[in-house]
């Protein structure tokens, strides 16, 4: 996750109360629970590219005799297949 998970919270808040104060949404629960389902969207965005990073390291682990020997370079390999399966699978991160 690139953003650490407690700062979540508080972008959250920070997120809804600017786009009230810009009058750009109108709230018909509270802030704080818009802020949390905003969190909740946020960490479940979030937490695709995790997922995606623990796949890509198992699909290298065919590759580790290789890897350790010097004929691949793991972290270009790494870049190489998260963004074939970003853009087979559309995601945008």
């Amino acid at each position: 996750m690139r953003i650490p998970r407690g700062w979540l919270h508080f972008l959250s808040r920070e997120i809804v109360e600017n786009l009230v104060a810009k009058k750009q949404i109108e709230l018909t629960a509270s802030k704080a629970q818009v802020a949390m389902l905003v969190e909740e969207l946020m960490l479940e965005e979030l937490m695709i590219e995790d997922s995606l990073n623990e796949e890509v390291r198992e699909m290298l682990k065919k590759f580790d005799s290789e890897i350790e020997k010097g004929h691949l370079d793991y972290r270009r390999l790494f870049e190489m297949t998260k963004q074939k399966l970003v853009r087979d699978r559309n995601i945008v991160l």
